[in-house]
């Protein structure tokens, strides 16, 4: 079933034109307008790919004993696989049809944690069947090689797994984005990867299954461990680091099974997951290390705590931002993960539409990591058709705040903070925020002054005395607003 030096040239070919099917795909992602031509040449690499394992390596019966000669396919062998891959296929139609966009980093999540799983699942039967594999002699011994890649696809793919659930978990709300600071945190997890990497080097020179086992119940450990500590503003950087991972992952377990369009694929989302991290710790002013380690945010909780009542603001109506915004001249709209919750994004073009009726020019502006994951308020965006000459990133919008009559916030809070430029003793102090408090007037969609952003700390903005608070469900917020304009 594996693949080797003679598999036939057309083979090789076929793989070589799905991973140019995956390259132009993340050509093709990286820009809004190419995305859905990207994601063409994605589906059409992995069917290219997929049909080509399934028409090369057909499993075959076994001759009758005493007997040497081809008895045909496994046809029992072939019918397993071919409801494997319609279970598989209609499950993800299902998702894909039902899950809601303010679902999908937690989708990302657990897709990732799946292609930790099968990284796990493939080490393991390679582990109990090496000779079937073709990794092992006539005696069973792994070849040393193919145990540095079984040690690692394993042990990457367990801490993608456990990693991926907690991130789910705590995408989901089924645990706090708090950071949960474990005592001792850095040397245990420092520890165990120290104990890990021993025992991946000693199992190139001892194949006992005991090593195995162990090294794949600590990365389990190691991916809980690691993740859990990470609180919720840095969600973004976990999720790209995780889809940095599954790549690896199934790189390493491509060069178990030989087979070169697992490791193109690995190889791609490795390293393009690896450059977003470090993209995202950039927009964050982060250390990948230090967001890896855990903790960040722990000290914001008290902060976070502080009552918003005891400090002056403005409240406004949706009459008052209807009015501000037909006299403007420029409305900048920052969408964060409020607008995604409320799935306001439909509601929101419409009120854009209306107001470049009146010829107000309109722009979004959006931050890195707006939301729960990479892009996610341009896919929303692009959801409800907002043109995408439209929609700025934080670069290229930052300077048109200054002159801007009106910035609409809609449910954006940490990455609209003014502290992170101005006190230091808060946890996101130095992460490039969006400059909307030098707008003229500031709109706050927000549900209430009672809750704190996901990074647990308290938003300025708020206080300022260019602010106007319209405290409302973002959706029903702006769908008053367009009421009044009409």
């Amino acid at each position: 079933m594996h693949e080797t030096a003679a598999a036939p040239a057309w083979v090789m070919l076929a793989y070589l034109i799905s991973g140019v099917c995956f390259i132009l795909a993340l050509r093709g992602l990286s820009s809004p307008e190419s995305s859905r031509r990207g994601n063409r040449f994605g589906m059409t690499g992995m069917a290219i790919a997929l049909a080509t394992t399934l028409v090369h390596y057909v499993p075959h019966a076994a001759p009758a004993p005493g007997l040497d000669s081809y008895v045909g396919p496994d046809w029992m062998a072939i019918g397993e696989v071919l409801v494997a891959i319609a279970i598989g296929a209609a499950i993800g139609l299902v998702m894909a049809r039902r899950i809601a966009m303010t679902a999908m980093p937690q989708l990302v999540a657990a897709f990732h944690s799946l292609v930790g799983l099968a990284a796990v699942a493939v080490a393991a039967a390679a582990f109990l069947n090496p000779i079937a594999f073709g990794i092992a002699d006539a005696a069973g011994v792994i070849h040393q090689v193919s145990r540095i890649e079984m040690g690692l696809g394993v042990a990457i793919g367990a801490v993608t797994f456990s990693g991926s659930v907690i991130a789910f978990l705590k995408l989901n709300g089924n645990m706090s984005g708090k950071p949960i600071i474990l005592p001792l945190r850095h040397v245990i997890n420092l520890g165990t990867l120290a104990v890990i990497v021993g025992l991946v080097g000693y199992f190139t020179q001892d194949q006992s299954p005991w090593i195995f086992w162990t090294v794949t119940a600590l990365s389990f450990l190691i991916g809980f461990l690691l993740i859990i500590p990470i609180g919720g503003a840095d969600m973004p950087v976990v999720v790209s680091m995780l889809n940095s991972y599954s790549g690896w992952a199934a790189a390493a377990m491509g060069f178990t099974l030989q087979n070169s369009a697992m490791i193109i694929t690995g190889a791609l989302v490795g390293s393009s997951g690896a450059i977003l991290s470090y993209i995202m710790c950039r927009a964050m002013n982060r250390n990948f290390i230090s967001v890896i380690a855990g903790g960040f945010g722990g000290d914001a909780i008290a902060a976070g705590a502080e009552a918003a009542i005891d400090r002056p603001w403005k409240r406004g109506s949706a009459e008052d931002a209807a009015f501000l915004m037909k006299q403007a001249e420029l409305v900048v709209i920052a969408p964060g993960y409020g607008m995604a919750v409320a799935q306001a994004q439909h509601a929101l073009r419409e009120m854009a539409d209306l107001l470049k009726k009146e010829g107000v020019t309109v722009k979004y502006a959006i931050h890195p990591v707006a939301g729960r994951m990479p892009g996610h308020m341009n896919v929303l965006l692009a959801e409800a058709n907002v043109p995408y000459d439209e929609v700025f990133e934080l670069e290229d919008i930052n300077s048109e705040f200054s002159r801007a009559d009106v910035a609409f916030v809609i449910g954006a809070n940490d990455v609209t903070n003014p502290a992170a430029k101005t006190d230091k003793t808060s946890p996101i102090y130095g992460m490039p925020v969006l400059d909307v408090e030098k707008a003229k007037t500031v709109l706050f969609v927000k549900r209430s002054m009672g809750g704190v952003g996901y990074a647990g700390v308290d938003n300025e903005l708020f206080y300022r005395d260019n602010t106007m608070m319209l405290l409302a469900d973002a959706k029903k917020m702006v769908e008053e607003i367009v009421k009044a304009m009409g």
